[in-house]
Formats: structure tokens, sequence, C-alpha cells
């Protein structure tokens, strides 16, 4: 209509440029010199709507009152407008129905039924741009809905792992039979960062962590471990699972592709009454699950093939990207997520007294009365790194001494063993040094002492024993040679071919 009334304005309109908006819109030239007739009247360049209901505040919450039923909240008005006579008119039902789907998004519906998650289930979410392998990682814990069997007790496993956002490869995984603390996140991240069977060559340094505020996440061990190696971990919103779609994602196609085939699965279908099909399904043992859900993980990296990675696996997506890796050394995975109490312990002849407990190691033979400090891993106190107070050297590992296996008492035992016959063989050494030796004498003269060649002049005579010709030294007639015993074999003499093996090797 505005360009229409300029033309008209300048009294350049015409019937050909009405026909042309027409064919345009699809309607008749009729309509549209109706338009105009109304537009030069009243200066409306739009169609006037007919008043109608609308969704005002109270109906939201009414419907929200409700749980979004249509019909309670018309029965809720028009009670309201008989026991109030000032109240506004009621609409009819079919006009109130109409009025919440114009008026109301699908979203809205659905969040006034069913809450936040129903309504977020109809928003809409942009993707963040691709990026290169260790760019980001995202972790979570995922609790496992399949009852397993703990030690003659039925439990339900956390699961506490890490995905490559850029190639979807799994980089470390935990399982624990209870819920799970800083140690699974601890242990996940370190079996990540190595990259160590079964996951590797997956791993390595990322640049940045998120994850969703969990308190395990969070705490104080994992922010100072993954802080001592430059790697930012980002909190996100609690209850926004949009902005760590790559483990969400993981999360449910865990359970859609593998858990819900595992005996005891807690999602199953059920009978009549909710019954189950088979209620004495026998369990799958803690072992045996851990076994399972690896061997799913490395099937995920090595042959399944999302659709985000065209075709390509994880593992090939992450071979296939050039951007260097940056890997943590051995000494500095010794201190990794590690828990230090300050206090400073010596060592004695029953090993580092630590919480009440006895802890040994091969290489304390020899080392009583060291100052060391310990530092351990969370929840996790069969095994201590052992450090030099002095220095803060890492001077090795020790195990529980209650809880020993027999090879390990036997690796402390051969360890004193073989310092003992280091010590031994270095006194007799030395016994060998301390006697004194004389030349043999010819003459009557003073005993002079036998003094060993030096280095240097035991290469000179070796170099002139090179340059000497051995056979003007053979002396091969000074002791003759006697007869071969009779026992010897003695080579036979060469026989000669007949005529007719001559003729057939000329053949």
């Amino acid at each position: 209509m505005p360009r229409l009334l300029d033309l008209d304005s300048r009294g350049e309109l015409s019937a050909a440029h009405v026909r042309l908006v027409a064919q345009a819109l699809g309607k008749s030239e009729r309509t549209v010199w109706r338009w105009l007739a109304a537009a030069r009247k009243d200066h409306r360049l739009a169609r006037v709507e007919a008043p109608h209901f609308t969704v005002t505040t109270e109906i939201r919450r009414l419907l929200a009152l409700w749980g979004g039923n249509a019909s309670r909240v018309h029965a809720e008005l028009v009670q309201r407008a008989a026991d109030d006579p000032n109240a506004p008119a009621v609409p009819s039902l079919s006009t109130l129905h109409r009025a919440i789907r114009r008026d109301l998004t699908r979203g809205e519906r659905a969040g006034l039924k069913s809450g936040e998650a129903a309504r977020r289930a109809h928003d809409v979410f942009g993707q963040r741009p691709p990026t290169h392998r260790n760019a980001a990682w995202e972790g979570d814990h995922k609790h496992v809905p399949v009852e397993v069997d703990v030690e003659g007790e039925l439990a339900t496993p956390w699961v506490t792992w890490f995905i490559d956002c850029a190639t979807k490869a799994i980089t470390g995984v935990a399982v624990t039979a209870h819920a799970p603390s800083r140690d699974a996140v601890l242990a996940s991240l370190r079996i990540a960062i190595t990259r160590s069977e079964p996951f590797g060559p997956v791993g390595g340094l990322p640049g940045q962590i998120r994850v969703d505020r969990g308190k395990e996440f969070l705490c104080a061990t994992v922010t100072a471990a993954m802080g001592a190696l430059a790697v930012p971990v980002t909190d996100l919103p609690a209850y926004s699972p949009h902005l760590k779609g790559s483990i969400e994602a993981l999360n449910d196609a865990v359970e859609e592709m593998f858990l819900v085939s595992l005996p005891r699965y807690s999602g199953r279908q059920k009978l009549t009454g909710g019954r189950l099909a088979d209620p004495d399904a026998p369990p799958l043992t803690y072992e045996a699950f851990v076994g399972l859900l690896l061997d799913w993980v490395t099937w995920w990296n090595t042959l399944h093939r999302p659709a985000a990675l065209n075709g390509q696996t994880p593992l090939q997506a992450w071979q296939a990207d050039a951007t260097p890796l940056t890997d943590v050394s051995a000494g500095q995975l010794a201190t990794f997520a590690l828990e230090d109490d300050g206090r400073t312990y010596t060592i004695s002849t029953s090993g580092v007294r630590w919480r009440r407990r006895d802890y040994l190691a091969p290489w304390m033979n020899g080392r009583t009365g060291t100052k060391v400090s310990v530092r351990h891993l969370p929840h996790h106190d069969d095994t201590i790194e052992v450090f030099d107070a002095a220095t803060g050297r890492h001077l090795g590992s020790a195990f529980l001494a209650a809880a020993a296996s027999r090879e390990q008492i036997r690796s402390v035992q051969a360890a004193r063993t073989a310092a003992a016959r280091r010590l031994k063989a270095d006194l007799k050494a030395a016994e060998k040094l301390r006697r004194r030796r004389f030349e043999a004498s010819t003459t009557a003269a003073p005993p002079r002492p036998l003094v060993s060649p030096t280095s240097a002049q035991a290469e000179e005579e070796l170099g002139a024993a090179a340059q000497t010709d051995r056979r003007a030294l053979a002396r091969p007639d000074l002791v003759p040679h006697g007869p071969a015993p009779d026992t010897w074999a003695r080579p036979r003499p060469p026989r000669t071919p007949t005529r007719d093996e001559d003729q057939a090797d000329d053949r």
C-alpha cells in the first residue's frame, strides 16, 4: 500500500500497477482497489483486527495452577463470575482454547503444564564452532541404571568420564560402586592425560574443561591439580545440559546403545501392574560390568561413526587432526591429583608411619632416618607417594605393609639382599686394595712395591702387541705333534667320479 499511495499521490498510478500487485499477492484486482480506497480514506495500511479475547497474566497463572488444563481454567473463571457480578465476561471454552493456541507458544504451554524441562525442549540452541582436538573437554557423572553385584550386595555404579568435544573421543573413564567423589574425577583425569591404555593414543592436556558446577569437579583438589598444569576448569550454570552437549549426548548414547541390554536394567519393559518379566535375573558382578563398559568405550572410540564426524570414527578423527599434543612428564604426574597434609615423617625400620599404619617400599632400604613428606590420592590409602622433605624430590611409591602381597614383600627382601651383596663386593674389593704386593727379586735388594699399570701404560702395551706379527712368534717345531687318537674322526679322501656319473653331469 505505501508504494501504491506514493504512485497515486504523484498521479502515476495505473491499472497496470494494481494488476501487478494483485498477481504478486495472489489476490484479485478488485481486492487491491478496495485496499487502496480504504488507505485513501482512513490512512490505514494494514488490516484492522477484530476485537478478540487474549490471554492475560491471570489466565497464565491459572493455567499453571491447573497444570495447563484449559477446561479447569474456564470452570474457575465461570465460578469467579458467579461469585462477583463485577467480574469481566467469561469467554466460551472454544474461545479460550483459541486464545491459548494463538497467544502462547508451544514451549510456554508445555512449561505451564510440565515445568521448565518441558519448556526447554521447544527451545532452539546454536552449536559451538568446530575446533581442534584437545581444545575443550567436557566431564560429567553418569548414574548407571543397572544393578550389579558388589561383594554380595546389589548396587548401581557411577561412571565418571571425559570426552573431547572436537573428535567425540572418550579420553578417560573411572567407575565407582558408590556415589563418586573427587577421587573418581582425579582418576579419570589422570588416565586421560597420560594417554595410556585402554584409551591411548587419545589424551594429553586439554585447553579447558567444562563441567556443570559439580562439587566433585570444582573441589580444591581438582582445581589445584589442573591449575598446576595451566588448564582452566569452566563451571557452567547448573542444570544447563545444552551448554555441554557432547557429554550429555554421550550419557544418552551409553544408555540407549549399551546399558539397556544388560541384566537388571531398571528401565526395561514391565508387565501388567508394573511387574518385571524376570525379577530374579542374575546380576553382573562389578568386575564384569567394568570390563563390559571398557569394551564399549573401546568400540565407541574405534568402530562407532558419529554423524558429526562425516563417516570417521573418533580415533580416526583424532589421528587425522594435526594439532600438536601436550604431554605431561612422569615426574609431573607423580604429584598430579595428590593431597599433602603438610607434615614431615621419618623413615624407620618399619617404613613410613602414616595414619597409624606402616608403608613399605624396596627403595627404602638404607634410608632409615630420612625426613620425608607424604602425598596420597583422596580416598585411596593402599599406596602413597613419598618425597624428600628437604628437596621435594620424588623418592617413590610405598604400599600398605598390612595388606602387602607376597610379591611386594619379596621385592623388599630382594632389594635388601641386593644391597648386602653390593656392600660385600665393595668390602672385598677394598681388602684387595689394602694389601701391599712386591715385585719378585733375583738379587739381594730392598723389596719394591708392585704397582699396577696405569690405563695409559696398558693402552701403550696393547698397541705394541697389536703391531707385532703373531706368525713370527709361532714355534710349531718346538713341540712336535703326536699321533691323533683312534677315537678321532679322520677326513675321507675325495672319491673319483665314474664315467657314467660324468656323462650324467654333462646331460
